[in-house]
């Protein structure tokens, strides 16, 4: 039976008062007499660019991280840590020509940038989907494969587990962006020492159980045992060419992926959006190195209970009740060797994750529905307290609902790999819409328009394709769909535009200079670093 010592127990509990009482600390020196919709949601000038960095990572990592990213290490291998590496490189995109843009234009929410650039039907729009899919998808998922998890490790009944994590991150969310911002700081270093500390056991445990020469000798052992888990690059043919297409890597889709995550996404971008320009952009830095640890501290662990697999351990516990190899044990299974007191630290680092991506998520839903939804639509007169108010019940709100639907997502199979898919659907009309919403001036609202409805039938189109030729078209892999459906879109975008004769003085097109682009020489430096040990991972491990 999976469960946690006293001293486990302890050493989590600290951290829970800790987070608390930080918390309120924050709260109370921080807040003013009168808290204002800026001051709430954006916890405007007050987030310096560590805080920022921290709080941009501790919104991304999650249960998906720690469970489904190990057990894809387990399954494919370091292949998988493109999504973190490449999002290290897109991070620097996104400060040099993105936050500039939103910065000037003084952007709250990502509908308020659209109804300023095109108008209140595509803000609309996009608000209402962005709304579901924050509350139905993202927030469901992590209060159902957080609570997941830790049932699995600790024993407590999933019920349980989501009420409690509910309860943990709407504590945490009511105080509004500085609280969150702040907790993250320590959030983020618990996640990070916990994760150290469970790879470097899991390295420990290779150790002791192959060759016995200590961690280093350990990196060789998975280095030998699975060397086809050390490749970044899939060839056509291999078994995981679907999930990462080749090439397409590194010069296709994932580009899309990432650019529309990491800047045009309400719960990653709103934590630069109070800052000036280069405490955001320094905070998008700091979180770009962090991106480039997040492998080491997941994927690593995925690998070695691969290879401890493979030598014959645990084959009780990675199999389900038919016998079928399940990779996403391999975390837990890898948790619950732990010695006690590194267990809880484990725990405590996995609930980090876990409550600061609960939290960052359930503040856009506040902020979306209150500047973008009620304060446009339902009562246009409210005062900064009553918005206040009423971005506080849109977190409870938004909790209890994910509460209810979280349970039915048991019946899926791949529930992380299904959500990632199928969300990845609107990814290429959504950033196709900002991009030239950025940089084309003449980009009318009727483009954006199609490009919004269109986004979604169109990639349903390319899945299903193989299906309507009767198998005559060979499935296209997911990143590839989405190069596809982004260039078509565009295209479509383009000629919408160019036959409108008033888009030549289309009075919306924003103001672009070289200047606001400029970047300072640290800034060169820090992100040629970056590069570099890109380049590095993906010479080394090709």
């Amino acid at each position: 039976m999976n469960h946690l010592s006293v001293y486990d127990y302890v050493i989590f509990l600290i951290y829970f008062i800790v987070i608390l009482s930080y918390g309120y600390w924050v709260y109370q020196r921080k807040k003013q007499t009168r808290t204002d919709t800026k001051d709430y949601f954006l916890a405007e000038g007050s987030l310096t660019w560590w805080a920022i960095g921290a709080s941009i990572i501790a919104s991304n990592i999650s249960a998906e991280h720690f469970i489904g990213m190990a057990g894809s290490g387990f399954a494919m291998g370091l292949a998988i840590a493109s999504y973190e590496w490449m999002a290290a490189a897109t991070l620097i995109i996104v400060a040099v020509f993105f936050l500039p843009i939103y910065v000037k234009n003084h952007i709250y929410t990502m509908p308020q940038f659209l109804s300023g650039r095109y108008n209140n039907t595509v803000s609309t729009l996009m608000a209402v989907f962005w709304l579901l899919v924050y509350v139905f998808v993202n927030l469901t998922s992590i209060f159902f494969l957080g609570a997941l998890a830790i049932e699995t490790i600790t024993g407590i009944p999933f019920y349980v587990c989501v009420i409690a994590l509910a309860i943990f991150s709407a504590i945490i969310t009511l105080g509004g962006m500085k609280v969150i911002g702040y907790t993250d700081v320590i959030q983020v270093l618990v996640l990070v020492l916990g994760g150290l500390v469970t790879c470097y056991m899991a390295l420990q445990l290779v150790s002791d159980k192959v060759n016995g020469n200590g961690i280093i000798d350990a990196l060789a052992v998975l280095r030998v045992e699975a060397d086809d888990h050390f490749h970044m690059i899939f060839s056509k043919g291999h078994q995981y060419y679907d999930d990462l297409p080749g090439i397409a890597v590194l010069a296709g889709g994932l580009w899309i992926n990432n650019l529309n995550y990491w800047g045009c996404n309400q719960y990653i971008v709103q934590r630069a959006l109070g800052a000036d320009l280069k405490t955001g952009r320094a905070g998008l830095l700091f979180a770009a190195f962090l991106k480039l640890l997040i492998p080491v501290i997941v994927v690593i662990p995925g690998i070695a209970v691969f290879v401890l697999f493979q030598q014959g351990y645990f084959q009780t516990e990675m199999v389900d009740a038919n016998g079928t190899v399940k990779p996403d044990h391999a975390y837990p299974v890898l948790m619950n060797l732990l010695p006690v007191g590194i267990k809880g630290l484990a725990f405590a680092a996995l609930t980090a994750a876990i409550v600061a991506s609960l939290a960052g998520k359930c503040n856009s839903i506040a902020t979306i529905f209150t500047l973008d939804i009620y304060k446009k639509f339902i009562n246009p007169e409210a005062t900064e307290s009553k918005m206040v108010s009423i971005g506080r019940w849109a977190v409870v709100v938004s909790s209890l609902i994910a509460i209810i639907v979280a349970p039915a997502l048991r019946s899926f199979d791949q529930v992380y790999q299904f959500i990632q898919e199928y969300v990845g659907f609107i990814s290429p009309g959504v950033f196709a819409i900002f991009l030239l919403g950025f940089f084309w001036k003449r980009t009318t609202s009727r483009a954006a328009l199609t490009a919004a409805l269109l986004t979604i039938p169109l990639s349903v189109l390319f899945k299903f394709l193989p299906t309507l030729t009767g198998g005559a078209v060979e499935p296209i892999p997911f990143l590839n769909r989405m190069s596809w459906v982004f260039c078509i879109i565009l295209i479509l975008m383009y000629l919408i535009t160019v036959s409108d004769p008033e888009s030549k003085n289309n009075p919306k097109g924003l103001e672009i200079n070289k200047e606001m682009f400029r970047v300072t020489p640290g800034f060169i430096v820090a992100s040629v670093v970056i590069c570099g040990i890109l380049a590095a991972l993906y010479t080394v491990f090709w």
